[in-house]
């Protein structure tokens, strides 16, 4: 990297969620120049379902073990050990999981996640500053900002969701609802029979191609929520709010200890962009996507924040890569493509199969749920379903 730089950064990173919170951190020790842009301030809400996967900590524990200490001290936050299944038959399954990991509300963790950036790197923190227009040029990005500033860079690396700015502009693609989930959530106190340290997932034949999930995440709040393939949800002309609010009130499993819950806000809606589909580019000449905006949801489970964390250290190594070589080209950006793909997609792609083969099988889903109930046959289940 020469001594001086035409440009503002050498880094700009944008979108300041666990994907570009990690990435910012796997730079820290790299020298460039880093600015981490993102349109809110935090602490901000995103609407999710606040779990965090055991995945999320073993990859920041890989970049400093003192990450994860800090992260394990959040409150509210509720340390999950199982998850209870609830088949279409109403047969259970209660699945014990080998990582920790636990629930906290989007607001809390990736407000934690950015204060790690803050504590332990140089990185240039830009809240409120949204991207309006993005080019990339040929020793360079250019981005503006919705407040009419221009930012100069020599890689840009998008990390900014489901609806990502950078991903539009760079890589457009229509709508794929065979691999997008749409999906609501609130939050309630006071939900009868739920425990702390238990995530429950409850299967329908109304909705097997999704869930509904309940989720404690500390100080007596559940975060519950319905999610379903943006296909299905098309076809039938499907009213997720009001199908949730239908389903706690009259679910064989939810209707009695939902009777005495109390609402703390409305039913808020979000997209999923589900890993395992088409193979698509997830990066180009000096930029790439990570997390959400690469579409990396895991399609069985509905979870995105460890592979989130994960592609946001692998752009980070392949940043620093480029930086070492002076080359921004589309060729070597595709090592970040295939890292993800060896590393992260192959499980989604064998997530995806699986969830679109039971999606119309209750009879399966049921049937499997019975057989894991049988001793020695767990988990064979659990590595089934990740």
């Amino acid at each position: 990297m020469p001594v001086s730089s035409p440009f503002d950064y050498d880094v700009a990173i944008v979108g300041a969620g666990p994907a570009g919170a990690a990435c910012a951190l796997a730079l820290r020790h790299s020298g460039l120049r880093v600015a981490l842009l993102d349109k809110a301030r935090f602490p901000r809400d995103k609407v999710c379902g606040d779990a965090i996967p055991g995945q999320a900590f073993k990859a920041l524990r890989q970049l400093d073990p003192a990450f994860v200490e800090a992260l394990w001290q959040l409150q509210p936050r509720d340390d999950v050990r199982d998850s209870r299944l609830v088949a279409p038959s109403g047969t259970s399954l209660t699945l014990q999981w080998t990582l920790p990991s636990f629930n906290s509300p989007r607001e809390t963790f990736d407000a934690a996640l950015l204060a790690l950036v803050r504590q332990h790197s140089a990185t240039e923190i830009l809240e409120n500053t949204g991207l309006k227009t993005l080019q990339i040029e040929p020793d360079h990005a250019r981005l503006t900002t919705t407040e009419g500033r221009e930012i100069t860079a020599q890689l840009v690396i998008g990390c900014d969701g489901a609806n990502s700015a950078v991903g539009r502009k760079l890589l457009p693609a229509p709508l794929d609802r065979a691999h997008h989930c749409a999906g609501v959530r609130a939050y309630y106190e006071n939900v009868g029979g739920a425990s702390s340290g238990t995530t429950e997932f409850f299967l329908s034949s109304d909705y097997l191609a999704g869930y509904v999930w309940l989720f404690p995440v500390g100080g007596g709040r559940y975060n519950v929520g319905l999610g379903m393939l943006a296909e299905i949800v098309s076809q039938h002309k499907v009213d997720l709010k009001e199908t949730l609010t239908r389903v706690l009130a009259t679910h064989p499993e939810l209707a009695g200890r939902f009777a005495q819950a109390r609402a703390l806000g409305p039913i808020v809606g979000f997209g999923l962009p589900l890993g395992g589909g088409r193979v698509r580019s997830i990066s180009g000449r000096r930029f790439m996507l990570c997390g959400d905006a690469a579409s990396l949801i895991d399609p069985l489970q509905g979870h995105g924040i460890d592979t989130a964390i994960q592609s946001g250290i692998l752009a980070g190594t392949q940043a620093a890569a480029c930086f070492a070589k002076q080359d921004f080209s589309a060729e070597l950006m595709r090592e970040y493509d295939a890292r993800v793909a060896d590393k992260i997609g192959r499980k989604l792609a064998q997530s995806y199969r699986l969830m679109r083969f039971l999606s119309n099988k209750a009879w399966l889903v049921n049937a499997a749920v019975r057989l894991a109930r049988v001793p020695g046959l767990k988990p064979w289940v659990q590595r089934a379903i990740g």
